[in-house]
């Protein structure tokens, strides 16, 4: 498998006086990877697709990614769930072992006799605060496209309760994603599912003993538009509901696979695949505590309006807000990173960057759409979807999938790993406050 270290200096100078009269430390961070987490060396091995990556209170990476025997989605038969871990932020990576195996039996016309046919589109959370870890997944014998309400493609939840290294039996949540909306303006909903990568947990927000999660699912209403709505848990994954008004989409159509991130004033950001580039849109609370809100006006981004630009492709991709320092005058903001591929089609994974300077670089889903300051590519080959979490050293993590050994043509990528410092994705203009 490949691997690279290197050595990059983050700050560009030592105990630099900033504005505030605070005082800024070089830091030198080490650089990993690239790193085959999940290989697809050739066309006829069992292939992987979809990463997911999080961080655990200890500072341990955990991945994971679909194993596919079906060598395709889920409802196609057999898949798998397959994780890794590195106790040293990406240096090295234990042996890869199985979350949980599908057992491909598909039954067309019953949706309670092959929930155990497959499980994938992995997405993850470790609580900051305890040893547990979450992850939510499609689950059984339904494709997306042909699910309907009465036999809805599944969502199954899974808990482990020791960083990520055994998992409890998963439990089949389909219902709480569902039923909400079936007497809604868009309801009943014929399928859904939860957007892989990484769910988010509040960094202000705890109700009782967690700080609250936020998912995205993508949703195919009854007049058969996409649309997405972001979900949300105060019991660390046992109980969800929608975010704001069930007849509101937060994008009611032409979305696809979604993401959310939290902004700097709490608010929070729905981020939607969409052909060309990402579609925002912005919840905006009224009390944070009770949930309560309403969305704004859904915006495009894209080569038009200097947005997050994908060229000729739709594909999923990662949404992080991070605090940075802009080194030009030393001044504190935020920086928010989309991962997405270049193009042309899937090709060229990156990541773009936008300096949230003061709030009005949010103020609207249009404010946050548009103007984007710069970009970094990761992957120079054919690369589809990524995601993205902050190591316990203050690197990026950065998880994709990548044509490495051409062997899509089997039905997957190979999972690749990187750690970036924010200075090197950001050509030294601003640095992470770590």
């Amino acid at each position: 498998m490949r691997k690279m270290t290197r050595l990059f200096v983050a700050s560009l100078c030592m105990a630099a006086l900033t504005s505030c009269g605070e005082q800024r430390k070089q830091v030198v961070y080490e650089e990993q990877g690239p790193f085959e987490v999940f290989a697809t060396p050739n066309t006829e091995v069992t292939p992987y697709r979809i990463p997911a990556i999080t961080k655990t209170s200890k500072g341990d990476l955990l991945a994971v990614a679909d194993s596919r025997p079906c060598r395709a989605d889920i409802g196609y038969g057999r898949v798998d769930l397959h994780g890794r871990i590195s106790q040293d932020n990406g240096k090295t990576w234990g042996d890869v072992f199985t979350i949980i195996e599908g057992d491909g039996i598909m039954v067309d016309k019953d949706p309670n006799k092959s929930l155990t046919a497959g499980y994938g589109d992995p997405c993850l959370i470790a609580d900051r605060e305890s040893d547990r870890v979450l992850l939510l997944c499609v689950a059984g014998h339904q494709v997306f496209f042909r699910s309907t309400r009465e036999v809805p493609n599944q969502v199954a939840i899974m808990h482990s309760e020791d960083g990520g290294k055994t998992w409890g039996k998963p439990s089949i949540i389909t219902d709480q994603f569902y039923v909400p909306l079936d007497e809604s303006k868009v309801g009943p909903i014929q399928s859904m599912f939860i957007g892989s990568g990484r769910i988010m947990q509040s960094t202000r927000t705890k109700v009782g003993d967690y700080y609250r999660l936020y998912a995205c699912m993508l949703a195919r209403d009854k007049d058969n538009n996409f649309c997405n709505f972001v979900v949300y848990s105060d019991d660390f994954g046992s109980n969800w509901k929608i975010l704001g008004d069930v007849n509101i989409p937060g994008v009611p159509s032409k979305g696809d696979e979604p993401k959310t991130e939290e902004l700097p004033d709490g608010s929070i950001i729905l981020s939607s695949r969409t052909n060309g580039g990402r579609m925002y849109n912005i919840f905006k609370f009224t009390d944070a505590e009770k949930a309560e809100g309403s969305w704004g006006t859904h915006a495009f981004s894209g080569a038009e309006n200097n947005g997050v630009a994908a060229e000729k492709n739709s594909c999923n991709g990662e949404i992080m807000i991070v605090p940075v320092w802009r080194n030009s005058d030393n001044k504190k903001m935020h920086l928010a990173l989309q991962s997405v591929p270049f193009g042309p089609q899937r090709t060229n994974v990156g990541i773009y960057y936008k300096e949230l300077a003061d709030a009005s670089d949010y103020a609207t889903p249009a404010d946050f759409a548009k103007d984007w300051d710069g970009r970094f590519q990761v992957s120079d080959k054919g690369s589809a979807y990524s995601t993205m979490i902050l190591q316990e050293d203050g690197q990026v993590a950065f998880f994709y999938e990548e044509d490495t050994y051409e062997a899509v043509g089997g039905g997957g990528y190979t999972m690749v790993y990187k750690s970036l410092p924010i200075d090197k994705i950001t050509e030294g203009k601003y640095s992470l406050i770590h």
